[in-house]
């Protein structure tokens, strides 16, 4: 079977239904008996890799936490479930209908590090996905499930950058969703030197077996619900689907110009243009496919390769990536200008500002691109355009500034003349709504309101 491993059609009411349904607590008892050693090796056999966008291997990721002795200081272990990527909807699909896998595999993440402290970070505003989590922690502790390591379950705000890892941890300490310098294997939560906050600068040491640098382990929620069912079925089980490079399945979401908008999960090797069918009903009757974004992290996927498979190798063969799983698909009549100027605008109004060259570039590309899409830009803006995008990377703390690089150079690679026809006098762009999911219910799609209304300082227009 191939499906449902981690997404079942209904949600887990009580952990009596999840012990039934995926033998709960038999990955936990696994590792316990493997020991953090024998559970890494395990992880590694596998091949999972992490889901939250840069597909990691999880095994060398906890390996890497672990290593450095006890002069590294404690160690930390952080959930990330504070999805925001637009087009996304898995990770509170997951903690929605599965919280207790999450749990579970948290609790071994936890073990096998030996941390001091684990917690689950999501926005505040994902109500449904608190309550669950809250619900399961309660039923998983009163088994004894969850042993002496606190688990913490810490809100946080709407802002895109809280799901950047570094960023979280900001908010796990208290303060705002301002990415850091060093990342968590290196300095991770309560580091007490050097300072690792938004203030940091580059001249820290490149190893993690400073004292007091706290080494922490961040990691997607969907990444620790499929260690359980590793440790407890085993590692070939667990490569019986899937890809030898990407093997298992994933938690896909469709939006977009398709008959409906879903979220499922599905194997690793897929045909992008089976999953879109297949969650999505494809597009809509009489039109054809032109293009789709994998969240705003990844080149855009033309037509010409919509039939690859979806995978961490090919995704990158074609010149994109998995991303996240969360597929914007775009049909034959989207202006794909008016695609660069929604993305661009999301990312300029999501830098969080401090790099400038992030900032002033992605504010930048967008004041060029609404030239274009109104019918009052010209080449200069191309090449305006084209200038910024060089060096909306410089001394970047995030992926944000590599984000606004990526996506928009492929936009106007792939369609040139989508950018020609407007330079020429053609009506000017719709402005398309940032596909920022606040729900996702039967196979309808609700993006948040207030994102147009975003500005650059993180308040809102009235």
């Amino acid at each position: 079977m191939t499906k449902h491993r981690l997404l079942p059609d209904l949600p887990f009411g009580s952990y009596d239904e999840y012990e039934s349904a995926r033998d709960g607590g038999a990955g936990l008892a696994a590792a316990r008996r493997l020991g953090p050693e024998a559970t890494i090796s395990a992880l590694s056999a596998s091949g999972l890799r992490g889901r939250g966008g840069a597909g990691f291997p999880a095994g060398r990721k906890w390996a890497s936490i672990r290593a450095g002795g006890a002069d590294a200081g404690d160690r930390y272990v952080v959930a990330n479930g504070a999805e925001g990527e637009p087009g996304t909807f898995k990770d509170r699909a997951l903690m929605a209908r599965n919280p207790y896998q999450v749990l579970e595999g948290l609790q071994i993440a936890a073990e096998t590090i030996g941390a001091a402290h684990a917690f689950v970070g999501v926005k505040r505003s994902f109500a449904p996905q608190i309550e669950a989590l809250e619900r399961a922690s309660r039923e998983m502790t009163e088994r004894g499930m969850l042993g002496s390591i606190p688990i913490t379950i810490v809100t946080g705000p709407d802002e895109y950058l809280f799901g950047e890892e570094t960023g979280l941890l900001e908010v796990v300490e208290g303060g705002d969703p301002l990415p850091r310098i060093v990342p968590p294997y290196l300095m991770g939560l309560f580091a007490t030197t050097p300072p690792v906050g938004w203030s940091a600068g580059a001249d820290v040491v490149e190893d993690g077996s400073i004292t007091g640098s706290n080494p922490t382990l961040v990691t997607n929620v969907e990444t620790l619900a499929n260690v359980p069912l590793i440790l407890a079925r085993g590692s070939d089980w667990y490569r019986s689907v899937g890809t030898s490079e990407s093997p298992g399945t994933v938690i896909a979401t469709v939006v977009g110009d398709v008959q409906r908008a879903g979220v499922a999960e599905i194997e690793l090797g897929t045909p992008l243009s089976e999953v879109i069918v297949g969650i999505g009903g494809g597009v809509r009757p009489g039109r054809r496919f032109k293009a789709a974004l994998s969240g705003v992290a990844n080149p855009v996927i033309t037509a010409a390769d919509v039939d690859a498979p979806l995978a961490y190798e090919t995704m990158q063969a074609i010149g994109s990536g998995m991303g996240a799983c969360g597929f914007i698909v775009y049909d034959d009549t989207a202006d794909m200008v008016a695609v660069a100027r929604m993305v661009s605008r999301f990312l300029y109004v999501e830098s969080c500002g401090q790099c400038p060259a992030c900032k002033f570039g992605t504010g930048e590309v967008t004041a060029y691109l609404e030239n274009i899409a109104a019918g009052t830009g010209d080449e200069h803006d191309i090449e305006l355009i084209g200038a910024r995008l060089l060096t909306v990377t410089d001394a970047n703390r995030c992926y944000l500034g590599t984000q606004e690089q990526r996506v928009i150079s492929s936009l106007l690679r792939a369609f040139p003349e989508d950018f020609v026809a407007h330079l020429e006098g053609a009506a000017p762009a719709l402005l398309l709504p940032v596909p920022k999911l606040v729900s996702l219910d039967d196979g309808v799609a609700t993006y948040d309101p207030r994102q147009g209304l975003k500005l650059p300082d993180w308040t809102f227009a009235s």
